[in-house]
């Protein structure tokens, strides 16, 4: 008996319930080898290495199915330890920076409030923008998708901007500066209803090779949901039906067992929640 191909990618995005990872990719192979050893099966494996040219046409999962990785660097699917996240020590040192950064820039908090808060919100915006950064690196196949991850990039770390400077004490440049973004703060949950309106849209009309983006509107939607600020009527009523009309049938396409169909689910009714109540802030 002779398996002409088989394999499990180890990234990319989830459909129904399978899940690309490193780690389920090596579970299948071993599993895979010993069974097939057992039984006198022969077969070829796909693929020897990762092959990230591959995302162009088949998406992030086409590029990652090897046993080795693209610079022919073992990826330990056939034997020894395994991690989902190889650069940890990276996104760690990022994550650290964020936080380290929250907390500089928010100095002396206002209030006890403020005290729990600011933390906390240096340690999402540290996990979300991580996330995001690792999700761009494996999945950004062109320049155009390379500058989409950095606006978005650069919007996170505006909105953390903006909610570290509101739980500081607002004195000297902090003040200048949480009044000068306090003034654009409208347009920034408008950026991000419209890049999740964006993105809705494609996942509803073009989903097949497309990731889902859940870690890059986290932290605005949080932020906006918990504190209001002036919008843009029309746009944001426009972007809020956008958004909210695209989640049932998305979830309908990738199956109730798809955990980051769910992921981005959540995610864009916090986006909604977010613009719904900011829209009803501005009536009143």
């Amino acid at each position: 008996m002779l398996i002409g191909e088989t394999g499990w990618p180890s990234e990319g995005r989830q459909r129904e319930t399978a899940l690309p990872s490193r780690v389920n990719e090596a579970k299948f192979i071993r599993g895979f080898v010993a069974l097939a050893e057992h039984n006198g099966w022969h077969y070829n494996l796909i693929e020897a290495f990762d092959q990230p040219w591959k995302r162009a046409s088949e998406g992030a999962v086409g590029g990652y199915w090897g046993l080795f990785d693209a610079d022919r660097q073992d990826k330990g699917i056939l034997a020894g330890p395994v991690s989902n996240l190889p650069y940890w020590p990276l996104w760690l040192g990022v994550g650290g920076l964020i936080l380290l950064g929250t907390l500089v820039l928010g100095g002396r908090p206002r209030d006890h409030r403020a005290a729990l808060l600011l933390p906390l919100l240096g340690a999402v915006a540290a996990c979300s923008i991580g996330t995001w950064g690792e999700l761009a690196r494996a999945t950004s196949r062109f320049a155009g998708e390379w500058c989409w991850a950095a606006l978005l990039l650069g919007l996170n770390l505006l909105v953390l901007a903006h909610a570290a400077l509101a739980l500081s004490p607002r004195q000297g440049w902090r003040l200048e500066a949480f009044n000068a973004l306090e003034k654009r703060a409208g347009w920034l949950l408008t950026a991000a209803g419209f890049a999740a309106a964006v993105m809705m849209l494609e996942l509803v009309f073009d989903p097949r090779y497309r990731s889902f983006p859940s870690a890059a509107l986290l932290l605005p939607a949080l932020v906006y949901l918990c504190r209001p600020v002036r919008v843009p009527r029309r746009e944001i009523a426009l972007l809020t039906f956008i958004v909210g009309a695209g989640i049932a049938p998305q979830l309908y396409q990738e199956g109730l067992a798809n955990q980051q169909a769910w992921g981005w689910a959540l995610v864009s009714l916090l986006m909604v929640a977010a613009l719904w109540r900011n829209l009803r802030a501005r009536r009143a």
